[in-house]
């Protein structure tokens, strides 16, 4: 549990400053960040799996570039979606979608490696 609630915020924190970074995403409160990071964990746990599998062919012929181009499309769905939980972000279009992507993804990276959720725990 404590790896979720982890995680979750590294995405947040990852949003956050994708959305400092760049002038095309605006988000206003912490809860918009935080919604917007539960969305983004919902989709890549649901739905990303799916468009990956059905993309394949896409992905090994860009040599996995194809996957900021899902990623991209997930947080300008996520942008749709979280009016119905209360949060609001704005991207200003696709372009921004795809470079936000990628900034999330190397910060939320970073993140994990720092306080390492994705270390698996020794049991002896």
């Amino acid at each position: 549990m404590r790896k979720l609630l982890l995680r979750w915020l590294i995405n947040a924190v990852a949003v956050y400053a994708a959305a400092q970074l760049l002038p095309g995403i605006r988000a206003t409160t912490a809860w918009d960040f935080l919604g917007v990071a539960l969305i983004l964990g919902l989709l890549n746990a649901l739905i990303v799996p799916l468009l990956k599998l059905l993309t394949c062919p896409l992905i090994l012929l860009t040599l996995g570039a194809f996957t900021l181009v899902i990623n991209g499309a997930m947080l300008l769905l996520a942008q749709f979606l979280g009016p119905m939980i209360g949060a609001r972000i704005f991207v200003d279009g696709f372009g921004t979608a795809v470079l936000a992507s990628l900034i999330i993804s190397i910060i939320s990276l970073v993140l994990s490696a720092v306080t390492g959720v994705n270390r698996k725990s020794r049991r002896e």
